[in-house]
């Protein structure tokens, strides 16, 4: 006879066995090697692509996540875009707590269908449907599928396992499907497995990716761009059908040939009166770089933009002609219509596909696909000075990119055929702000004065939001960006040089009562109070990427204190020269007659270097923040 002990052993096991075939998506189940580092688990994914002719394309996505922590909520958030081509079929989903027993269920009547609108949009072909649970009890699991049919194959959605940092994956594929005579391209980025392809008795062919217990990737801070590390699988066809348009491409040039032919050519007419403007307006000009300039700003002045997602899928620009007469456009109506200006004087332009990202993402040089850019900008290939434009701004200067869109590889659509180019870039000289100080200090501690700050580069546009504020708003901000104790703001005046070497030049006059402490005939003030680094990267142990500096900087700072007569400097000047592959950091003081002059350099080189450089950052980054933080004291001479 079996002992009691026993028997209970058993029906604890049995009842753990059923609950776990019950429930299998409880928290518990999850493997401990894929909750390091992580705020989501993937549980399963299967996405599966079944390409039955060039007009017939049927994407399914089934998926199943523990959101561990709100950082991982993102991934419970379900969107899914349609438009007259694209249509949604099945979606639905079940959400469960952290045991796996489910708490509600959802259909697409709970969905909200919106306009992809990105707050200029006026007019959308495509909308998105969105769900979010209402879930504020952690961990809880989502589990969710649909299926769109769409009417073309030219973009088919990456494959991404691991989507960001922080997510880990049981278990996950992706399933390619297509007829024999429907020829792909693949690229692999950072896929610990590899594809198997199978053919049927009927050349029916399937590419398959599978991968299982894939560990979370931590954030680390100065990482390279995710793609770099991230896994990736990216599919192209060699023929396609678009919204009714064939076309085929192997390679950048025969898809910005494509381009060109079915979505730009035919699209640039004006009328007899807008070029005779142009001709007039440009006529008594003979460098053709300054006549550029010169319709560049012609078409800020009388253009804003305006998101059209309408046309071949949101891939067409507008006519030149309506942009002329309705004064507005998005970045591929406004590039359009810049083109058609330029042509009328014989100035050469392309229009280029560019990722826009303050990271730069380079169309990767080695495979072409249609879904690799976000953006639309102006290239201008004058002879030995090759000038860009964005054209979506109507306040930055001719020849401007800033770093949304420099220092990356883009694609040209021109009659014969796309070139990868590669924009330019800011090198860490170009990008500088110079401040220079003139402060009082009295006896009651009271600080007035003013300051002229120069932003060259990249940091031409920092100022960008606060001018295109009201005064009052301005000043708020301000005094945010100037943590100075009780700050007001008498003066405030910005300047924006706009030639080929634009600067921007904001003038400040403060008056700040008590912004020093007075004590027993001695007064304390913070050397540096206009432009500190208050916090240091965090501390990583065992890091696995890189160290990267996606742009390099100088700041600048001289600051000059005229001091109350009588009082002399008691404790040690300040002086720190602290010198890093990566950067550079210099803070001086000295005593001029009754004049105390602060000057601060701090450099940041822009590059990729190695992992075991980060402590040596952190380092670096401390001993700037202990050196910001220096005070002076003043005492009242015998």
């Amino acid at each position: 006879m079996r002992s009691i002990t026993a028997i209970v052993c058993l029906l604890i096991a049995g009842a753990t066995t059923v609950q776990a075939q019950q429930n299998p998506y409880d928290v518990a189940l999850i493997p401990k090697d894929l909750l390091s580092y992580s705020s989501a688990v993937v549980r399963d994914k299967e996405v599966s692509i079944d390409v039955k002719d060039l007009e017939n394309t049927v994407y399914h996505i089934k998926e199943v996540v523990t959101i561990l922590n709100k950082n991982g909520d993102n991934m419970a958030h379900i969107v899914v875009n349609h438009d007259k081509n694209i249509s949604i079929k099945n979606i639905k989903g079940i959400v469960y707590n952290s045991f796996g027993i489910q708490t509600s269920k959802f259909s697409e009547s709970n969905f909200e269908d919106i306009n992809t609108t990105d707050g200029f949009s006026l007019f959308e072909d495509v909308k998105i449907k969105r769900y979010t649970p209402e879930v504020t009890d952690y961990p809880y699991t989502i589990e969710y599928e649909y299926e769109q049919r769409i009417k073309g194959s030219l973009i088919f959605p990456d494959w991404r396992p691991n989507a960001e940092t922080g997510v880990s994956v049981e278990k996950s594929s992706y399933t390619f499907i297509c007829n024999p005579d429907f020829n792909i391209r693949y690229k692999e980025i950072n896929i610990p497995t590899t594809v198997n392809i199978t053919t049927d008795k009927n050349g029916l062919k399937t590419y398959t990716w599978q991968l299982s217990n894939l560990k979370a990737v931590k954030y680390e801070p100065f990482s390279p761009n995710p793609e770099n590390y991230l896994s990736i699988v990216k599919i192209a066809p060699e023929k396609f059908s678009y919204y009714g348009i064939d076309g085929s491409f192997t390679n950048w040039n025969e898809l910005g040939k494509w381009e060109y032919d079915n979505l730009i050519a035919n699209r640039q007419e004006l009328s007899d009166e807008t070029i005779n403007r142009v001709k007039e307006m440009t006529g008594g000009i003979n460098d053709p770089k300054l006549k550029a300039k010169k319709i560049y700003e012609y078409m800020q002045g009388r253009t804003h933009y305006v998101s059209v997602q309408v046309g071949i899928g949101g891939y067409q620009p507008f006519l030149a002609s309506d942009v002329d007469k309705l004064n507005y456009g998005d970045c591929k109506a406004l590039v359009n219509y810049t083109q058609s200006l330029l042509k009328a004087v014989d100035i050469e332009s392309y229009y280029c596909v560019v990722e826009g990202n303050q990271r730069k993402i380079s169309l990767l040089a080695d495979f072409s696909s249609m879904n690799q850019g976000n953006h639309i900008i102006l290239c201008l290939p004058f002879k030995n000075d090759t000038t860009w434009c964005d054209c979506t701004s109507q306040t930055i200067p001719f020849g401007y990119l800033g770093s949304f869109t420099d220092d990356r590889n883009v694609l040209a659509c021109t009659p014969n055929g796309g070139k990868l180019l590669h924009t330019p870039k800011y090198s860490t000289q170009n990008n500088l702000q110079h401040r220079n100080a003139n402060f009082n200090i009295d006896e009651q501690g009271e600080l007035t004065g003013d300051m002229i700050t120069n932003f060259t580069g990249v940091n031409y546009t920092d100022r960008e939001g606060i001018i295109h504020e009201s005064p009052s708003e301005r000043v708020k901000i301000m005094q945010e960006i100037y943590r100075i104790n009780n700050m007001n703001i008498e003066k405030l005046e910005f300047k924006q040089d706009k030639s080929l070497q634009p600067v921007t030049t904001e003038s400040i006059k403060i008056k700040a009562p008590e912004f020093a402490s007075v004590d027993n005939g001695k007064i304390y003030f913070l050397l540096n109070p206009v432009n500190r680094i208050l916090v240091t990267p965090k501390i990583i142990y065992n890091r696995a990427t890189d160290v990267y500096i996606n742009e390099g900087i100088i700041e600048e700072d001289e600051i000059s204190y005229t001091l109350p007569a009588g009082y002399h400097l008691e404790n040690k000047p300040e002086h720190r020269n602290i010198e890093r592959p990566f950067g550079k950091y210099i803070a001086t003081m000295k005593i001029e007659g009754n004049q105390l002059i602060y000057n601060r350099k701090f450099e940041l080189i822009n590059g990729t270097y190695s992992k075991d450089t980060y402590q040596d950052l952190v380092d670096f980054y401390q001993s700037v923040v202990d050196a910001d933080s220096h005070n002076v004291i003043l005492a009242k001479n015998n």
